[in-house]
């Protein structure tokens, strides 16, 4: 039956037993009242069991499709600035605009523990729609689990993102070349800060708040302004420190970094301070570093400071010859030191 010409299931209950993920009405009930209703979009089609999508920028000439995948087990679920499906939706999304995609379509799979509130399922779905609206994607299909309690924490989810990379734009990390201008958006760590603060384990309390946002008007604004831009990358865990090692690596460049410019908040650097964290390793969820050429540093910067996400951009460091495959950083003391890939996880569970 066309789900258009008949009522939409509603669920009465108030919160997820395993009848919920057993195939039947129960589980109708709760994909169509808590999910469909919070995503509906004409994605969704007639729910059959897949989405059938088109768009016409998928017509042009040389344009390529951008495909990626994550899954999000952050604790806790809400959390200042975010919860775990603002947090899947931004993820997904900016994994696509970081490689120049204009991100198109949305999957989301949650695996859910008995006895999960259904009023906390419900903010969620809210949460991913708001998120889904503002990055200017559809979430168009998707499945739901329910697992026995103590199976999982809550919930998980697991989301794919499709967009649309255009015939001009290449972006890639091994494109990165010596001289080349380092840019973050953005001030580092607030989002691992966060997480460790509503924790509650520390005792400690600032009004730190998440940066979980979608970049794609960012990274839009970036590729008007500075139409030679390298490569970004979206510095998620094992943040900004990693995220540039995976560039050194892959170009076979060095790269330098100054730590007197680095953004950083003063209630994230407090909390780094406290509990002897370095904040170049910190999770963020809005903030990316990207490449440019020198000569499109300065309106690349300009781009970003107008645009709400990139207020605090500032360029932080270049791509050199030496010591290729290695990030070195200028301290404030004068002296130098490596910044490594991340060994083992500062936080866990913070995305």
């Amino acid at each position: 039956m066309n789900a258009h010409l008949r009522p939409p299931r509603r669920l009465s209950a108030t919160h997820v037993t395993l009848a919920h993920g057993g195939g039947g009405k129960a589980m109708r009930d709760l994909v169509e009242d808590v999910f469909v209703a919070a995503f509906a979009n004409p994605g969704m089609g007639e729910m059959e069991d897949q989405a059938r999508l088109t768009n016409a920028a998928l017509t042009v000439p040389g344009a390529r499709l951008a495909f990626t995948t994550d899954a999000f087990v952050v604790d806790p679920i809400e959390f200042p600035g975010g919860d775990i499906g603002k947090i899947a939706v931004c993820g997904t999304v900016n994994d696509l605009v970081v490689g120049g995609a204009a991100p198109l379509w949305l999957s989301a799979a949650f695996i859910i523990e008995e006895g999960v509130d259904v009023a906390l399922l419900r903010r969620i779905a809210a949460s991913m729609r708001a998120a889904a609206d503002e990055a200017g994607v559809a979430i168009v299909t998707g499945d739901t689990k329910v697992v026995g309690r103590g199976s999982a924490d809550k919930i998980f989810i697991a989301t794919s993102g499709i967009g649309v990379i255009a015939p001009d734009r290449d972006l890639r990390a091994s494109a990165v070349r010596p001289g080349d201008v380092a840019i973050v958006n953005g001030p580092l760590g607030d989002h691992g800060a966060a997480i460790m603060i509503a924790r509650g384990d520390m005792n400690l309390s600032t009004k730190i708040v998440s940066d979980c946002r979608p970049l794609g008007a960012l990274m839009e604004a970036t590729l008007a302004a500075a139409p030679g831009l390298r490569a970004a990358r979206d510095a998620t865990r094992g943040g900004v420190a990693s995220a540039l090692n995976e560039i050194a690596a892959a170009s076979g460049v060095g790269i330098e970094i100054h730590e007197a410019v680095l953004p950083l908040r003063a209630e994230a650097r407090g909390v780094c301070e406290i509990l002897g964290l370095d904040p170049l390793y910190l999770a963020n969820e809005g903030t990316l570093v990207a490449f440019v050429p020198e000569c499109e540093a300065a309106a690349a910067v300009a781009a970003m400071r107008a645009t709400d996400a990139g207020r605090s951009a500032v360029a932080i460091g270049k791509a050199v010859v030496a010591h290729p495959g290695v990030v070195v950083m200028n301290t404030m003391l004068g002296g130098r030191r490596i910044v490594d890939m991340l060994v083992g996880d500062q936080l866990p569970r913070i995305c």
